[in-house]
């Protein structure tokens, strides 16, 4: 259940909406539209001129609102919006809509049309996020199969008919079932050696990481995550990723410590503790146009003192963000270069499926 908002909008010449009478024309043409498309709907019609020229059209029980606006530089848009109940049949088809563009398309003489499919809103599920550089995606999400507020963020497991579940934290996707590209590019599978090897992983709260690095018979893995509910969800919701890794906080093998990484990391440290891989498995590089600001610094953090934390010959992993976001990758690639001592990285690059974008990752070692 939830609002279905359909949008349409025509170029027109704009000659041909100057002027108040030229626009009401205009509005006569698509009023007669609408009467044919929704002769099963009883229409009544406001109509008001503004300078940009507005008729709302609306059906009398207002289940229907159906708002149009002509604006004197030649842009007509036109707004559906009406509340489907589960089980009943959409107001317009997908034939509907197209037949509706063609047609106002020729009687307007519009050079360029468009419509959108309806986009839902206010429904139970939410099935809309944002790519890394803040564009819309639909998710065919069908499910909310686990929802809980912890006291870092809100957590959030979905079901997606293709990707499988999802893991959502603060309404942005991080990891699912579809997503081994993800955990393999991120560790270089293939290319680096761990067997034998210390590792330290920060963050990794969905355990997938963990899961396929101990695949690669390491000496042992130390996991810092400071969520304790995230893992307990994963645990039970996502064990295709994780297998049983955060069943155990402490084996043999490895150690999942719950608290906060950057005090534990000050602890290595003064113990005088190293590691030949650090991952991070933390935030994103954030979406900004300058390096300042709380999670710019604790990005400057996490490397301070992964680096202080390797092995002469160690080396830092970590994921980027999508390979559009050219301008944060940068400063992401500006503060490596201001790290003392120097150090230097490649990048690998994956499409990750349910992210429904190309992933930058980088590998940091010393100069």
């Amino acid at each position: 259940m939830a609002l279905q908002t359909i949008l349409f909008d025509f170029t027109l010449d704009a000659e041909k909406t100057a002027t108040s009478s030229q626009r009401q024309d205009v509005a006569r043409v698509v009023r007669n539209e609408l009467e044919h498309v929704f002769s099963q709907l009883e229409l009544a019609y406001s109509m008001e001129s503004l300078d940009g020229g507005y008729f709302a059209v609306l059906h009398e029980n207002k289940e229907t609102i159906i708002t149009c606006r002509i604006f004197q530089q030649g842009l007509l848009t036109i707004n559906v919006e009406y509340y489907l109940a589960d089980g009943k049949e959409p107001l317009m088809s997908f034939d509907t809509m197209r037949t509706m563009e063609l047609i106002l398309r020729q009687k307007l003489d519009s050079d360029r049309s468009k419509y959108l499919p309806p986009i839902k809103r206010g429904g139970y599920i939410d099935i809309y996020m944002t790519s890394s550089d803040e564009r819309i995606i639909e998710y065919d999400i069908d499910t909310l199969v686990y929802e809980a507020r912890s006291p870092f963020q809100k957590i959030q497991i979905m079901h997606s008919k293709t990707l499988g579940n999802m893991l959502i934290l603060d309404e942005l996707q991080n990891i699912a079932e579809s997503d081994l590209i993800y955990t393999e590019t991120l560790m270089g599978r293939g290319i680096e050696n761990y067997e034998g090897k210390e590792i330290c992983i920060l963050g990794g709260g969905d355990g997938a990481l963990l899961y396929e690095l101990l695949k690669e018979k390491p000496k042992h893995v130390v996991m810092l995550e400071i969520d304790e509910l995230v893992m307990q969800a994963c645990n039970k919701y996502l064990n295709t990723i994780c297998g049983d890794v955060l069943e155990k906080r402490k084996t043999e093998q490895y150690e999942i410590i719950v608290g906060d990484c950057v005090e534990y990391m000050k602890k290595f440290i003064a113990d005088g503790r190293k590691f030949d891989y650090v991952f991070g498995d933390l935030t994103d590089i954030p979406i900004s146009g300058a390096p300042i600001g709380e999670c710019w610094d604790f990005i400057r953090t996490i490397f301070e003192h992964s680096f202080k934390l390797l092995k002469p010959d160690g080396k830092f992993l970590t994921h980027g963000n999508g390979t559009s976001c050219l301008e944060s990758l940068q400063l992401f690639e500006d503060q490596l270069r201001l790290l003392k001592p120097k150090v230097k990285f490649t990048t690998s690059k994956a499409f990750v499926p349910s992210f429904m974008e190309e992933w930058l990752f980088y590998q940091v070692t010393f100069a």
